[in-house]
């Protein structure tokens, strides 16, 4: 039986594999090109995990959402530019998506005004980044429902084959 960690500030990674019951040499076993040793230095926070590391272990971890924790605060562009997407509940998302897609209906024509002439001007911009906020609400929401759906497809509470095939006819 793995002796399980005392300390208090764990990673996102170190959680994710207690959570799973590995010890770090069981994890090394698993994810085969990640030593026991180089485990222990990410989930330290001595040396950050390389991209192919952290999707490796979102893989055989069965967790997808290291990947956006990874690109949202380790990765010095995704810090800028991915928002980290919170675990949320399949209905709770859904509510939130009509919420936002309601507003932005409301917002609609007032957007055809600022944009028609190309140029966002005077009184125009503080609708226009309201308008650009709620759009990114929904974009946050669009995320947030992605990565619901692959932690379903990892757990195999949705059958993988078939999503991905429903998803290629899709493209």
């Amino acid at each position: 039986m793995p002796r399980l960690s005392t300390k208090e500030n764990k990673t996102v990674y170190q959680l994710q594999r207690e959570e799973l019951g590995l010890s770090r040499e069981k994890a090394g076993e698993l994810l085969g090109s990640i030593t026991p040793e180089r485990i222990e230095r990410i989930e330290s926070g001595k040396y950050t995990a390389h991209p192919d590391e952290v999707i490796l272990m979102a893989e055989k971890y069965q967790a997808p959402e290291l990947c956006n924790y990874y690109c949202s605060n380790e990765c010095e562009i995704g810090r800028q530019y991915v928002p980290q997407i919170k675990i949320k509940d399949l209905a709770q998302i859904v509510l939130e998506m009509l919420a936002s897609l309601n507003s932005i209906e409301k917002r609609r024509e007032r957007l055809i005004e600022i944009t028609a002439d190309g140029k966002i001007e005077g009184n125009e911009v503080e609708d226009f980044v309201r308008i650009q906020e709620e759009l990114e609400r929904i974009s946050v929401t669009v995320e947030t429902l992605q990565l619901w759906a692959e932690q379903k497809v990892a757990s195999g509470e949705i059958d993988m084959k078939a999503y991905q095939r429903a998803r290629d006819k899709a493209e």
